[in-house]
């Protein structure tokens, strides 16, 4: 009896072990957090830019992260969406009004590296590759592909960190 309540307790620590260390590492992610589009430091091609972006990114446990994305384009109209996934490569859907796409994957470049692929219908339309700074205090996008009106997109964009 003794022999089968060790073993359970190990199984369960073990568990929690392996539970609270995906956490971690989601949360230790240095993409986490909150982010607000500096448009002085960015660059959009083509234009125009938008009036303003803001980027949440929260850990979603197991390694994965949930992105929501707050803009109003150069038109006024307001866009949100949201995905949620891991870095592997896998699609993951986007709910809401996306330009871009209706699937993102992501993938770890390296620790201050990551690299979203946005496609619509299954075509890659763009290639986001996102950059934190060593301070973990701006995080860069440089976006690369297509936009829904078949203009190549090369827009570099400079966010800051938000309390």
């Amino acid at each position: 009896m003794r022999i089968r309540l060790a073993q359970t307790l190990l199984v369960v620590v073990g568990l929690l072990a392996l539970a609270l260390g995906t956490s971690a590492l989601a949360q230790g992610n240095s993409t986490v957090g909150n982010w607000r589009l500096n448009l002085a430091k960015s660059k959009y091609s083509p234009g125009p830019p938008p009036k303003s972006t803001t980027i949440k990114i929260e850990p979603a446990g197991l390694g994965r992260v949930i992105t929501t994305v707050d803009a109003v384009a150069a038109d006024g109209t307001k866009q949100r969406w949201t995905y949620a996934g891991g870095y592997d490569g896998k699609d993951s859907p986007i709910m809401g009004n996306n330009p871009n796409g209706d699937t993102v994957s992501r993938k770890r470049v390296n620790l201050s590296t990551t690299e979203a692929t946005f496609k619509k219908a299954g075509k890659v339309t763009v290639v986001n590759t996102v950059v934190v700074s060593a301070d973990g205090k701006t995080l860069t996008v440089t976006a690369k592909g297509t936009d829904p009106q078949g203009r190549a997109v090369d827009n570099l964009q400079v966010y800051d960190r938000q309390p």
